[in-house]
């Protein structure tokens, strides 16, 4: 999701607008946890994310920093802000990898 969200509306207060804005957020990242993994080797749904007053002085951010994003950008004073969130498989650790390593590690101490 690639999106440019006004802050102000006429008809709303501007706190309703910021939390319709959170809400369509959240709507859209649990619409996309619930697709299927693309591959077996896959463990969950990661989301990369960018937030500014503008395209251009947009920043990464982590998911979990995205609503705090978001209330920086209000706070600055901007009438619009840009959201992108981007979804992104993540693989699994390779299994066979961290069991020889544990038993080289063993063998060492012994």
């Amino acid at each position: 999701m690639k999106k440019i969200f006004k802050l102000t509306d006429p008809k709303k207060n501007e706190d309703r607008v910021l939390e319709a804005i959170k809400h369509e957020i959240r709507k859209y990242v649990k619409r996309e946890k619930k697709k299927d993994l693309p591959e077996k080797e896959t463990m969950y749904w990661d989301f990369d994310c960018k937030v500014g007053a503008s395209v251009e002085d947009a920043k990464e951010v982590i998911f979990e920093e995205l609503i705090k994003a978001l209330d920086a950008v209000k706070a600055s004073g901007a009438t619009e802000v840009y959201v992108e969130v981007i979804a992104k498989a993540v693989p699994k650790p390779p299994k066979a990898e961290k069991k020889e390593k544990v038993a080289d590690e063993a063998e060492e101490e012994a």
